[in-house]
């Protein structure tokens, strides 16, 4: 997945907002919190993705080849995956997961905000 790319999925998902910061990391937010963070890898020219993901999810993923826990992040317990190459998920499977990555982050929203927004989740 190319920069672009990964910038017009994430700006496909409804109320998503775009900044870029922590020294040109594409970051995807809704509501002010993040759930996407894309980065070049400036030695392989490869984009390096990281998202929130379920417990499960976080532990089947975190030793697979291509994906790792997110520095920083799981790092301060939270569960968050950075994938650095397609291995083991190739792109189609990583936009399933940014997907589930805004879903989690949308449900940590307030009732209010998420009514607001028009937010609907089905179980």
């Amino acid at each position: 997945m190319t920069e672009g790319e990964f910038n017009a999925f994430c700006a496909s998902l409804p109320h998503t907002h775009h900044v870029e910061q922590w020294g040109g990391a594409q970051v995807w937010k809704i509501a002010g919190k993040v759930f996407a963070i894309g980065f070049g890898n400036v030695e392989s020219d490869k984009l390096y993705v990281t998202f929130k993901c379920s417990p499960m999810s976080y532990e089947l993923l975190k030793e697979q080849p291509g994906l790792r826990p997110a520095p920083y992040l799981a790092s301060r317990g939270m569960k968050w995956i950075q994938r650095t190459g397609p291995e083991t998920m190739d792109d189609s499977t990583l936009q399933d997961y940014l997907k589930e990555s805004y879903k989690l982050v949308a449900l940590g929203l307030s009732k209010k905000k998420q009514k607001e927004l028009g937010l609907v989740f089905e179980p």
